[in-house]
């Protein structure tokens, strides 16, 4: 959104069965939106060769799409700047004219100042800015900050940070467009991992820095990068407060940082004085179990309140000037716009719905979306855009607000998907457990059907929402002749601060059991579920999932898909890992009792373990480490290598459903499958 809410850009590809996408512009008084940038244009029909920071920022990012797939732009919405092909464009966002901007090879992450007079952008290791008066090839291009060390790069967001803590960046521009600030990130530390491509014996392994549970993290610091080339190095207590969360800077504000310590209980808000790199704490905040990030705050209002969000009692609440904002029961989500008012999205006691909500300058609070869903958006000049998801339609319905009234409507241009959820949503068990129960959609009532779970099950993720495309997959394999079962248990999100907070140092017991609860919940509301076969499937934390079911309650699971699952704790990363576990020296036991491989010799049902070849966030060692632990028990299984796949794998979805089905159909035993 721009400043003013005159302008919304957003990304669009033009057809759902084409997945470059085009950047675009809504004019808000007019309606009227446009295409800016083409790819297919721009690159003159060529294919498009990623450079290694950008194919790891769009795993961090978990972004699929091809074509322009992120820009950035000034506060006042009148250039965007992007990379496509290596090189890098600038887009007059007002006249819709691009233009490609002289930069060294591999850009990346582009941004220009406020006063649209440079982009500041990383290549390789080095921090570079290049001239908006200059067109490709011409001089204004120069190196900013770049060390001979290979292990330190410059203006880039470390494994962590990326992967865990949301911040995809690196370096920010000052207000007056005459500095950057720049992190400096030294991986020398960390340790060297190698993955393979075993399809590819010629090929050398990728060497990585992946900071383990319990092992070394990258050393980040922070810099203002004076474009005269003086520099002044920001000082705060590493020691004390090692990861980097977020950096903001706006005008008229303070240069403001939020740190936090390495086991999470403990961080600080610290204003930067840019003359001299020295910090002044101006808030900070502690929490038994460990502190929760929200994107978007820190952040500072139009009066100077400084915004910020905390666990209060059993809510997430918003802060302003340090005091509470939002009412019991509003568990803040992440925090969209702030300006005059601060514009946020949030549960509000369904945690299958997300509402974006403004709490306006004199304290008023409006929830800004109206139907039952999922919601999210953007705000600038008292127009709020809503993107919103539903159970009454497909994908993504996304209008334009100002006041009250819709003024304009974004088209979605993706396909009306063929599979139509058919759902039951239920409260299964003591706690109350949010569940959704799939049938065939030919399903004749009293028929007894096997059972699929199909979980997430793990903290900050949900899978038991109001939105009709998050059934999509869970309703192809009920349509196959199952009774698909999705519940969100312990640690799952929007469901209050000690509901996240009960897997503390215990991953394992807490989801599981939920499971159960939940399978014999919606048993004893919908009695075709056949309790003597039940599968479960899962990816990632839900791959952990089902494979810790099979492994740990073989009366209840009679069958289980672990895709890239966390099998060993200590392999995990450290931000999120020692977050739940704590730090691995400390609870030698609790990470024992979290990983599988001492649940091995267990293994009595049919268990296949997929895992990409490629994935460098759950490298495949997870698999193969179980799957010698069951070897050596003698416990039959199946794995699945995935060459060449990271740990998305959107280019095999459709056959490796197949195959999952085929062997879900094997396990469970003669049916009268359709």
């Amino acid at each position: 959104m721009a400043r003013d809410g005159s302008r919304v850009a957003f990304l669009r590809s033009p057809a759902g069965d084409d997945p470059n996408t085009c950047l675009w512009v809504l004019d808000v008084e007019t309606g009227r939106e446009r295409v800016v940038a083409e790819p297919g244009r721009l690159l003159d029909h060529e294919g498009e060769e990623l450079s290694p920071e950008e194919r790891a920022r769009r795993e961090r990012a978990r972004e699929s799409a091809a074509g322009i797939v992120q820009y950035a732009t000034d506060p006042e919405l009148r250039l965007a700047a992007f990379v496509l092909g290596g090189a890098m464009h600038a887009a007059d966002l007002l006249t819709g004219q691009v233009r490609r901007l002289a930069s060294a090879s591999d850009a990346f992450d582009p941004r220009p100042d406020p006063r649209l007079s440079w982009v500041a952008y990383t290549s390789g290791r080095a921090l570079r800015v290049t001239s908006l008066d200059g067109e490709a090839g011409a001089t204004g291009d120069r190196l900013l900050m770049e060390e001979a060390d290979p292990d330190v790069s410059w203006g880039s967001a470390e494994f962590v940070a990326a992967e865990e803590m949301e911040r995809l960046r690196g370096h920010w521009w000052a207000p007056d467009g005459t500095a950057v600030v720049a992190a400096r990130v030294d991986v020398g530390p960390v340790a060297r991992w190698h993955i393979a491509d075993p399809a590819n014996p010629d090929q050398r392994p990728a060497t990585v820095a992946y900071p383990a549970a319990g092992t070394a993290n990258a050393d980040v610091t922070l810099h203002l990068l004076e474009l005269d080339g003086s520099r002044v190095d920001v000082s705060w207590d590493r020691g004390a407060f090692p990861y980097l969360v977020e950096v903001t800077w706006t005008s008229e504000r303070p240069l403001t940082i939020l740190v936090q310590s390495r086991d999470q209980r403990r961080w600080q808000v610290l204003g930067v004085d840019p003359a001299t790199g020295a910090t002044t704490a101006l808030w900070r905040d502690e929490d038994e179990h460990w502190l929760t990030i929200v994107p978007g705050v820190p952040a500072w209002t139009e009066t100077g309140r400084l915004v910020m969000a905390a666990d209060r009692g059993d809510s997430r609440v918003l802060l302003l000037g340090g005091e509470v904002a939002t009412p019991p029961g509003i568990d803040v989500q992440r925090v969209v716009n702030v300006a005059s008012d601060v514009v946020f999205t949030a549960w509000d006691g369904d945690p299958m719905q997300v509402h974006l909500w403004r709490l306006t300058s004199e304290g008023k609070l409006d929830r800004l979306s109206d139907d039952p869903g999922v919601h999210g958006g953007a705000a600038g000049g008292g127009v709020v855009v809503v993107s919103s998801t539903s159970m009454e339609h497909a994908g993504v319905r996304t209008a334009v607000r100002s006041g009250d009234h819709e003024v304009a409507r974004i088209e979605s241009h993706a396909e009306t998907p063929i599979v139509r959820p058919n759902v039951s949503f239920l409260r299964a068990g003591e706690r109350q457990l949010r569940t959704a129960v799939l049938f065939p959609a030919q399903h004749e009532a009293g028929q007894s059907l096997p059972v699929l779970l199909d979980p997430y099950g793990g903290p900050h993720f949900q899978r038991v929402v109001l939105a009709n495309n998050a059934f999509l997959e869970s309703q192809w394999f009920a349509n196959q002749g199952f009774a698909v079962v999705v519940a969100d248990g312990r640690g799952t999100p929007g469901r209050g601060v000690s509901w996240e907070k009960a897997v503390h140092l215990n991953l394992a017991a807490p989801v599981l059991e939920d499971q159960i609860a939940a399978l014999h919940g919606a048993a004893e509301q919908h009695p075709e579920l056949d309790l003597s076969r039940v599968a479960i499937r899962g990816w990632s934390f839900g791959g952990y999932l089902a494979a810790l079911a099979v492994l740990r309650r073989p009366d209840v699971f009679h069958a289980a898909i672990s895709g890239a699952p966390v099998t060993e704790q200590r392999l995990y990363d450290t931000h999120y890992t020692e977050r739940y576990l704590g730090h691995p020296d400390e609870h030698p036991d609790v990470y024992s009792a979290n990983s599988l491989l001492e649940d091995a010799q267990g293994l009595e049902r049919p268990l296949m373990l997929i895992h990409g070849l490629a994935d460098d966030n759950v490298v495949v060692a997870h698999t193969l480490r179980l799957s010698r632990a069951l070897l050596e028990a003698g416990r039959p299984h199946r794995v699945l290598p995935l060459a060449g796949i990271t740990h998305m794998t959107p280019v095999v979805t459709e056959h490796l459903l197949l195959l999952q089905l085929a062997f879900l159909r094997e396990a469970l035993g003669p049916a009268d499958w359709p």
